[in-house]
């Protein structure tokens, strides 16, 4: 027989619709986790800051963007919190959200690896629970069109799957950062070009993005 072979499929990558929320007690301590989809470190910090209870033991938390990523114990025994809920993250397959778990110490020591499963568990179930969507993968262009043919652009910016990060005004147009599936970008950049009989050109950005 011939030997089969077949060819990887890239794994999915997927972030939050919304904002969601687990809650279980542990051997009579109490945690709830809530996590949120974020695009950027301030958009994180700020949620950890919003949902973080002063009554609490300890809130923990854990953010994942792209390459970035950042996790903290917050008094727990290093290692048994933040990580475990970055590693669930990523056994998520998920990318641009944040995870706090909080948690009130019922009077019953967990150990390190309870505490590790107890953060872990957690931040995996919150995101189990949460309404996901596939994070596709972009490229971004930036182009300069006209006022004659930017109302028509962006109306059609969605059969491109393409959206619009920046838009900045002048006297004769505006100059849009456009992010987009590298598979529409050809078809795009021609159909930019046919309407604008050659004066808008789709230039690549060498930036990847996801969204």
């Amino acid at each position: 027989m011939h030997p089969f072979f077949t060819t990887p499929i890239p794994a999915m990558t997927f972030t939050l619709a919304a904002p969601c929320e687990y809650q279980e007690t542990i051997r009579k301590s109490r945690f709830i986790a809530k996590a949120a989809p974020v695009s950027s470190a301030e958009e994180a910090q700020a949620f950890i800051e919003s949902v973080s209870d002063a009554t609490a033991t300890h809130n923990c938390w854990a953010w994942k963007i792209g390459n970035r990523y950042r996790f903290s114990d917050d008094g727990e025994p290093g290692g048994t919190a933040g990580r475990p809920m970055l590693t669930a993250i990523e056994g998520q397959d998920c990318d641009r959200v944040v995870v706090v778990v909080i948690r009130w110490f019922g009077g019953i020591q967990l150990g390190t690896g309870g505490l590790a499963r107890a953060y872990g568990g957690s931040a995996a179930k919150c995101l189990q629970a949460g309404e996901r969507i596939e994070l596709v993968p972009r490229i971004r262009g930036r182009t300069h069109c006209r006022f004659a043919e930017l109302a028509l652009l962006k109306a059609r910016l969605g059969d491109f799957e393409a959206l619009l990060e920046q838009e900045t005004f002048d006297s004769e147009g505006a100059e849009l950062l456009l992010a987009l599936p590298e598979a529409q970008y050809t078809a795009l950049h021609q159909w930019l070009a046919d309407i604008s009989r050659g004066r808008s050109e789709l230039k690549r950005v060498d930036e990847a993005s996801a969204s």
